[in-house]
């Protein structure tokens, strides 16, 4: 079962998040970070998919803070304006979300954050600066590098693309000698990877890098 919910954060911003529940009592919590394009059809996919995995999954609306219901498709235009609208979400307001988000989901127990695209960089910023969270998978998250010498408060494991024409593997070298702690993982893929709606979908790098993530989200959430 799935909803729209309204959630406040600390400032008093009010946003929309998708809610998707499991069948079955909850094994945890899970934030699932949009990318640019925000909360559209394959986020509410992505949520679905980890609510069937048993966690009570929760996908804010990052970008209400500019103006509600903002979901975008993955042509040329809609990438322009997808990175338009990245840019007038300052960092630490994104972070204000996601700690509403993650207290959210808290009551299913401990918490985990997976991202994607600009969520990517947001799920590294949250597992550094974020309360509250257990796991953090990070999925091509453009920008890492310039926050690279910030300290996790969790786990966290980071997916790249190897063809990744947004983050060249000298930064994904510099994130694994910087986060030595985490694993990095290297994909022959390109951006957006994980998205079946984009023309860079590579399915068998996607199957690997989800069976990752749940296998790391098991080990550090239930």
């Amino acid at each position: 079962m799935s909803e729209v919910i309204q959630l406040t954060a600390q400032d008093g911003h009010q946003f929309d998040a998708y809610l998707a529940q499991p069948k079955e009592k909850p094994v945890g919590g899970l934030v699932v970070i949009q990318e640019i394009f925000g909360v559209n059809a394959h986020i509410r996919g992505v949520a679905d998919s980890y609510a069937a995995a048993g966690y009570l999954t929760i996908a804010p609306a990052m970008f209400d803070r500019i103006r509600p219901h903002i979901e975008l498709g993955y042509e040329e235009a809609d990438v322009k304006a997808g990175l338009e609208f990245k840019g007038q979400v300052a960092p630490e307001q994104a972070m204000l979300d996601l700690g509403a988000a993650v207290a959210a989901v808290a009551a299913a127990g401990k918490v985990g954050v997976v991202g994607y695209c600009w969520g990517g960089l947001l799920t590294w910023l949250a597992a550094t600066r974020v309360a509250g969270i257990a796991a953090a998978s990070s999925y091509y998250g453009g920008g890492i590098v310039n926050f690279v010498e910030e300290e996790p408060k969790c786990p966290v494991i980071f997916h790249f693309g190897e063809q990744d024409h947004a983050i060249p593997m000298d930064q994904v070298e510099t994130i694994r000698a910087r986060q030595s702690g985490s694993e990095v993982f290297v994909y022959p893929a390109g951006h957006g990877f994980n998205c079946d709606q984009r023309g860079s979908y590579e399915a068998t790098s996607a199957g690997i890098a989800r069976d990752r993530t749940l296998d790391f989200l098991s080990q550090h959430i239930g």
